[in-house]
């Protein structure tokens, strides 16, 4: 069966009431407390979106995200009552998509995964797009969401994916942070630790030398550029 979005949290009262209150607004939701429920869940069902608490009783969400991406590249939205800088950048280097403080209001969240899922729908829409971009040794099959490096699929989260997209597609322009957030994020408030996180990602993945980027520039003070040069 597919759903639109699991919860994982064993905090059961908020993790049952926010699941009551997506499926009440249409987003067909599902409610687990524990990593194994988690796991087994996936296992048999297919969900277009998580959203992961880190403090679990018998484990780390932070274990559990990394199981996940194992086998699984759908949107993990991390929720989480730690606030520190330093939880926030594990949760996005092993895999998060974006990180949720609590206490949070249950109206924000379900806006926030709405914009998930649609921009999820857009980018299987996209697949179906016969487009295939080459630069060098990098290629990206529109068409399909694959990418590849000497000839090797790479592996891209969802995130770092769209990202790629927007910057190929957009590519030979200078692409303010801003314009990132509205158009990749669909989110004007997301923090620029977030996506220089995804920008390092992906430039670790695409790039022959990361620290000295050839395809994905910094404009300091301006934002990013695809480098046009490198496939005329």
């Amino acid at each position: 069966m597919h759903y639109q979005c699991l919860i994982v949290d064993d905090e059961v009262s908020l993790g049952e009431a926010t699941a009551q209150y997506f499926n009440l607004f249409e987003v067909k939701t599902y409610y687990v407390d524990t990593a194994k429920k988690c796991l087994d869940f996936l296992q048999e069902h297919t969900v277009d979106v998580i959203l992961l608490d880190i403090n679990l009783e018998e484990s780390s969400g932070f274990e559990l995200c990394k199981k996940i991406r194992e086998h699984c590249l759908v949107p993990i939205l991390f929720i989480s009552a730690r606030t520190s800088d330093d939880d926030v950048i594990i949760a996005l280097n092993i895999g998060g998509d974006d990180y949720i403080k609590k206490p949070y209001s249950l109206s924000v969240l379900l806006a926030k995964v709405k914009v998930v899922l649609k921009r999820y729908g857009m980018d299987k829409e996209s697949k179906r797009q016969e487009d295939v971009f080459s630069c060098g040794t990098l290629r990206i099959e529109y068409h399909t969401g694959k990418v590849y490096k000497n000839e090797k699929e790479i592996a891209l989260k969802g995130m770092e994916y769209r990202l790629l997209v927007y910057l190929t597609k957009h590519r030979g322009r200078i692409i303010s942070k801003n314009e990132l957030f509205q158009n990749v994020w669909e989110d004007s408030i997301t923090g620029d630790g977030t996506l220089n996180v995804h920008i390092r990602h992906l430039r670790e993945k695409i790039e022959d030398d990361p620290n000295d980027p050839e395809m994905i520039k910094t404009i300091w003070g301006r934002g990013y550029q695809f480098e046009e040069q490198v496939y005329e």
